[in-house]
């Protein structure tokens, strides 16, 4: 366990004025910012917000250049408010439901404790509406010294962090920067090649992504025959399940780095962590982090999976702006659980079977979608897939798949689902083979950069064609 002092968020923003006032806290194509020039505009909007009586929660005006927003974010915090981070996607019907759904409670002007809460993201809901989830200083500053603990002096240097701040893991890379005194590089937009322009400068040893970006990394150096780039010393990898048949290519174009895959989710921060290689079990996650304890309930001897509760100094507070939803995490005194399904192994590594609001029961026996994507994805004509299910009266559910096809390369033509079929079927048991197969071309991604699994859903309703009569899937069978 962590015996340091317990910090705020902003805490060391002071300190890095002080030491470290010329280095460039923030850059980005909107401009430069110094660790001085930031504390002291940081210290502006505090005492504007102060002055102006703004409310303990203040939602922050996605409208902004993300230089600008995490002003205004770390402004909102020092002022002793909860900043809650909009998404600039957002429909304006979305941005109304969230303003008025936020609470409106008064401030009064006590200063910020460590178990105060600093920050409301949001991650998706059932109902249609963005579900609010709040986090204290403690729980985010507890994530901080984990990271560096666990991954060494790369995590306390210059980070480049090419997301939106509304994506938990994009600003948690951006705040960490901000917390070491590194700085961050941000993007207003991802960029594969300014990405790794940044990343071959060698003044950013950290790199903080999302699969698909690195995918798109790997592209792009790929088709390019880019060289190697040599001062890349660690890759986080977070926001959905790393591809490990890829692991080999980003380990060529970065020689030096550490890649590490980890496991976690808004609710919970860090859970637990791996060092990506292509021969890992796919459904293994890694061991926990050191504060992080973990508990397994509901397994049987023939269901070996059960959900997976954590308890740890890194948890959410609570839900707010947000009706009832049945994905929201489940709480237990200390424990909380995001209802996603595993066990522990004999090596004391956790290995996640999937989210149990996404699995299928066919055939009288449980097929956890995420699986089955993987070994899909595992093809190396298949960039993406979707796994679902279609009632079906025999078998409960009937296994189907919407895929994206990587781009054809000289001699290679896109598989048959016969072809596909056998590949899955050398892998896994037969009833997790799909009985059908699409494919897309328009793929539907979260803000976050995840597959949008509930869109491409929602295309299996009207397939092979949308309501206006456009095709949307290329139905194979």
């Amino acid at each position: 366990m962590s015996t340091t002092a317990p910090e705020l968020v902003h805490s060391r923003l002071a300190r890095w004025a002080t030491e470290r006032g010329e280095h460039p806290a923030i850059r980005s194509e909107a401009g430069d910012i110094s660790f001085a020039e930031f504390a002291a505009r940081v210290d502006a909007h505090a005492a504007a917000l102060r002055t102006a009586g703004a409310p303990a929660t203040v939602l922050q005006d996605a409208s902004l250049t993300l230089l600008e927003r995490l002003v205004a974010f770390m402004g909102t915090v020092a002022s002793g408010r909860c900043a809650a981070v909009s998404d600039p996607a957002w429909p304006p019907a979305v941005l109304q439901a969230v303003r008025e759904r936020l609470p409106v409670t008064p401030h009064d002007n006590s200063a910020p404790t460590p178990w105060s809460p600093f920050y409301t993201g949001f991650t998706s809901g059932s109902t249609g509406l963005p579900k609010g989830f709040r986090r204290h200083h403690q729980s985010w500053t507890e994530s901080f010294d984990v990271c560096l603990r666990t991954f060494g002096p790369a995590a306390g240097g210059c980070i480049l962090a090419p997301g939106r701040d509304s994506h938990s893991l994009f600003l948690f890379g951006m705040l960490l920067g901000l917390w070491t005194g590194g700085g961050v590089v941000v993007q207003e937009q991802f960029s594969a090649a300014a990405a790794l322009a940044t990343l071959r400068s060698g003044q950013t040893p950290c790199l903080v992504a999302v699969p698909s970006q690195l995918l798109l990394m790997l592209e792009w150096a790929q088709h390019r025959q880019l060289s190697p780039v040599p001062d890349v010393q660690l890759i986080l990898i977070s926001g959905a399940r790393w591809p490990r048949g890829h692991t080999p290519a980003l380990q060529a174009l970065f020689p030096q780095v550490r890649i590490i895959e980890f496991y976690g989710a808004s609710e919970t921060s860090f859970i637990a962590w791996t060092e990506s290689h292509a021969d890992l079990p796919d459904n293994l996650v890694g061991q926990p982090f050191d504060t992080v304890e973990l508990e397994v309930r509901g397994a049987t001897p023939d269901s070996p999976d059960g959900l997976i509760y954590v308890r740890s100094p890194m948890l959410f507070m609570d839900y707010v702006a947000t009706d009832a939803d049945h994905t929201a995490a489940l709480r237990d005194g200390d424990w909380v659980c995001v209802r996603d399904l595993g066990h522990v192994d004999p090596q004391g590594r956790l290995r996640v079977a999937g989210r149990e609001s996404r699995m299928l029961v066919t055939m009288a026996k449980k097929l956890f979608p995420e699986e089955l994507e993987t070994v899909l994805e595992s093809h190396p004509a298949i960039a993406r897939a979707s796994v679902h299910g279609l009632p079906d009266a025999q078998r409960g559910a009937q296994v189907v798949a919407i895929v994206q096809f990587a781009a054809p390369t000289a001699g290679m033509a896109h598989p048959s689902l016969q072809e596909v079929q056998a590949w899955c079927r050398a892998r896994l048991e037969a009833f997790k083979v799909p009985r059908r197969l699409w494919a897309h071309t328009e793929w539907a991604f979260t803000a976050s950069g995840k597959t949008d699994h509930l869109a491409l859903g929602r295309l299996l309703e009207t397939a092979p064609h949308h309501p206006d009569g456009s095709p949307c899937l290329t139905t194979i069978l």
